[in-house]
């Protein structure tokens, strides 16, 4: 039996030692390398080896740059001269309408007076717009019909602006006469605000006439449409300019004259103080738009109001 054994152990042994030796030889062959995979650059120009692709994960991740800042809005001046009278807060009131919806807009209310009036100031309290509240009264010599109004509160309005802008550099501004008898459409207030000068466009129901106008070829005034006083070197109304803050601050001695101006002449004499017609710069498509109208609240008939035996209430109005 031992004998089987042995032959039959000696007869696997060569074989055994062969599948040793081949598991030996296997465990210590070298790895081989492991293949790379393909890198698809999502770059146009492709992938220029490792420190390439690393910059351009980088570039990849790093913020846009911040764009530059707006210019600021330029600032837009209604100088508004008022007077007492039984329509003056409902004039106000229908302006201040309007200027609400403009934005970055300061509004210089002056009053033909030697104090402000509560009704006034109250007003403006409630108004809830940028504002200053000026007062001057118009020398009773000036208050005869036929001479022109509110001339000592315009010059106010503009003394107001060279003192807050003469000491220091002043912001991009436009300055325009607003009355507070008129009516204005809102996309006047985008047509002034780029005025580099002095800008002019038509005003409605003025001069006798359903408008009047600056007549405009290539681009340039070249005279004016108008019923009245066709001859005037600027043939124009209070409502239909408006002038830049630098021109203002750079001519302090322009104003509106009493002495040496005509009636009906105060917005021609002031405009030859600062600019001429070849540099005037028409607005509202070349001067073929109406954007604001001259009207007029009709007298208020008070025939019935009492003298005596009042309202037990003081009610404002």
């Amino acid at each position: 039996m031992k004998s089987v054994l042995f032959s039959r152990f000696f007869i696997l042994l060569p074989w055994i030692l062969i599948v040793i030796i081949m598991l030996d030889v296997d465990t210590r062959r070298p790895a081989p390398p492991l293949t790379p995979r393909p890198y698809f650059s999502p770059y146009p120009g492709g992938r220029r080896g490792g420190a390439g692709r690393g910059r351009e994960q980088r570039n990849e991740s790093r913020p846009p740059p911040p764009l530059p800042p707006e210019p600021p809005l330029p600032t837009i001046y209604a100088i508004t001269p008022t007077y007492s009278r039984p329509v003056q807060k409902a004039e106000l009131t229908r302006l201040a309408n309007t200027f609400r919806q403009v934005a970055q807009l300061h509004w210089i209310l002056v009053e033909d007076a030697a104090a402000r009036s509560e009704l006034v100031s109250r007003f403006l309290a409630r108004a809830g717009l940028p504002s200053t509240h000026l007062h001057v009264p118009t020398p009773r010599r000036y208050k005869r019909p036929g001479l022109p109004r509110a001339t000592e509160q315009r010059n106010a309005g503009l003394a107001w602006l060279r003192q807050r802008h003469g000491h220091q550099r002043a912001q991009p501004g436009v300055l325009f006469f607003a009355d507070d008898d008129n009516t204005y459409s809102l996309e006047l207030f985008q047509e002034m605000r780029t005025t580099r000068k002095v800008s002019v466009w038509p005003v409605g129901l003025v001069g006798g006439r359903r408008y009047e106008r600056p007549l405009v070829e290539n681009g340039k005034v070249v005279g004016w449409y108008t019923g009245w006083r066709a001859d005037r070197t600027f043939a124009v109304d209070m409502a239909g300019f408006a002038v830049s803050l630098q021109v203002i601050l750079s001519n302090p001695k322009a104003v509106f004259k009493r002495r040496g101006s005509q009636p009906g002449m105060q917005e021609s004499d002031f405009l030859k103080q600062i600019t001429t017609v070849e540099e005037l710069e028409p607005k509202a498509s070349n001067c073929t738009k109406v954007l604001v109208w001259h009207t007029r609240t009709e007298k208020v008939n008070l025939a019935n109001e009492p003298k005596y035996h009042l309202d037990t209430v003081t009610i404002e109005v």
